[in-house]
C-alpha cells in the first residue's frame, strides 16, 4: 500500500516542455485515471512514476520517500502495458512466476503467488496453456496476473484495454475493477477513453497539452467541470454549447440563445448583458411524461433531423433556431427527419462558461 504524490513535476524533450508543473495527490488504496487526448502528457506521467522515463524538474515521492534517482525494480510498483508482452514459449504459469524466479524466490512461494494471482483473475484452469491458446482477455489477465504475484505497493496500467473488442473491453473493466477491490492496493491507470475513466476511476485528472485541468470524482467532473475543455471531454454524446447572452430582466434573471429566452436562476459570477457558452447536456433535455416536471417556459418545439435507437434509449439530434442540438432521451423514439417534437431543457443543471477564458462561471 502507498501514497503517491507528484509535486511541481515537469518533463522536457529538449526544449518542447510535454509535462507542466503537474501536481499531484494519490491516496493509499485509490484507484486514479489519468484521461486526456493523444499527446497530453498521461502516458508520460506513468512512466516517469515508473521510473522508465527521467523527470526534469519537481519531485516524485513514494509514501514519502523521494523516487526521482530510484532504478524502476527499487521503487516497489508493477506496470501493466498495452501490449501484453508476454513469453509465447511459456505456459501461464511460467509467465507469472518468471519474475520471482528472478528474485530467486523459494519453489512454495512462487507456486502460493502464483495460485493467488490465478484465483483472483480466474485463470485457473489456464495455468498450462501456452499464450497462443488463450483468448485476447485471458492473455491481458496473464499480463495482470504477472504484475499481482510480486505483491506491489503501487499498481500502472498503461492503456491496458486498447488492444480489446468493445465487448471485451466492457468485460475487463468490471474485472479490474473487482480486482482492485480485492486487493485495495493504489493504482494509477492511463487512457484515452472516457468510459474508463468515468466506470473505473475514485478520482479522474484531466490533461491536456501537459496541463492538469482538473481532478475530481467522476460525479465532480461531470456536474461541475472548471473549464470548457473538461466539459466536452467527459460526457458521451458530448455536451451541446451554445453562444448566449445572460441578463437580469424585469421578472428575474434570464439567459438568451438560439433566438429564445429562459428564466434561470445565474450563478453570481455573471453580470447583466454578458455573452457566455451555454453547455447543456444531452441528458438535460427531456421529453414525454419528464416534461410535466419542468416550468412550461422551459419546453420548447425541436424540429427533428435524425433519430437514433441505442438499446432502452435514443439519441436524437434536432434544431433550435440555427442551432444544433443532440438530446439524449429514456425509451425509444422513432422521429421521422423534418418532425417536430415538444421537448423541454432542464436548465437547473446549465453550465455557463466565459468565452475568453474558457473557464466555469459560478
Amino acid at each position: 500500500m502507498a501514497q503517491v504524490e507528484l509535486v511541481d513535476v515537469c518533463k522536457r524533450f529538449g526544449a518542447t516542455e510535454v509535462v507542466h508543473d503537474a501536481n499531484l495527490r494519490i491516496d493509499d488504496n485509490e484507484f486514479i485515471v489519468l484521461v486526456g487526448p493523444s499527446g497530453c502528457g498521461k502516458s508520460t506521467i506513468l512512466r516517469m512514476i515508473a521510473g522508465l522515463e527521467t523527470i526534469s524538474d519537481g519531485e516524485i515521492k513514494i509514501n514519502g520517500r523521494k523516487v526521482n534517482d530510484v532504478m524502476p525494480k527499487d521503487r516497489d510498483v508493477a506496470m501493466v502495458f498495452q501490449n501484453y508482452a508476454l513469453y509465447p514459449h511459456m505456459s501461464v504459469f511460467e509467465n507469472m512466476a518468471f519474475s520471482l524466479r528472478m528474485a530467486k524466490l523459494g519453489k512454495d512461494e512462487i507456486h502460493r503467488k502464483v495460485n493467488k494471482a490465478a484465483d483472483i483473475l480466474e485463470l485457473t484452469p489456464y495455468l498450462q496453456r501456452k499464450p497462443a491458446a488463450l483468448s485476447g482477455g485471458q492473455r491481458q489477465r496473464v499480463a495482470m496476473g504477472r504484475a499481482i504475484v510480486r505483491s506491489p505497493s503501487v499498481f500502472l496500467f498503461d492503456e491496458p484495454l486498447s488492444n480489446l473488442d468493445a465487448q471485451l473491453r466492457t468485460q475487463m473493466r468490471m474485472e479490474l475493477k473487482k480486482m482492485h477491490l480485492k486487493m485495495q492496493t493504489t493504482t494509477i491507470y492511463v487512457t484515452h477513453d472516457q468510459i474508463e475513466a468515468m466506470t473505473l476511476a475514485d478520482r479522474i485528472v484531466i490533461l491536456k497539452d501537459g496541463k492538469v485541468q482538473q481532478v475530481g470524482t467522476p460525479v465532480e467532473v461531470y456536474e461541475q467541470p472548471d473549464n470548457r475543455f473538461v466539459a466536452g471531454f467527459i460526457g458521451n454524446p458530448p455536451i451541446n454549447m451554445l453562444p448566449a447572452v445572460v441578463g437580469r430582466g424585469s421578472e428575474g434573471d434570464e439567459i438568451s440563445f438560439c433566438g429564445l429566452t429562459f428564466p434561470v436562476s445565474l450563478p453570481a459570477g455573471c453580470k447583466d448583458q454578458d455573452q457566455v457558452l451555454a453547455g447543456i447536456r444531452p441528458d438535460s433535455i427531456k421529453r414525454d411524461g419528464a416534461l410535466a416536471a419542468l416550468p412550461e417556459q422551459w419546453l420548447i418545439d425541436g424540429k427533428v433531423v435524425v433519430a437514433e435507437i441505442v438499446g432502452s434509449q435514443s439519441l436524437l439530434e434536432f434544431t433550435m433556431g440555427d442551432a444544433s442540438i443532440i438530446a439524449e432521451l429514456e425509451g425509444r423514439v422513432a422521429a421521422a427527419p423534418g418532425q417536430t417534437m415538444k421537448l423541454g431543457l432542464n436548465l437547473e443543471n446549465l453550465l455557463l462558461f466565459d468565452p475568453e477564458t474558457e473557464q466555469a462561471i459560478r
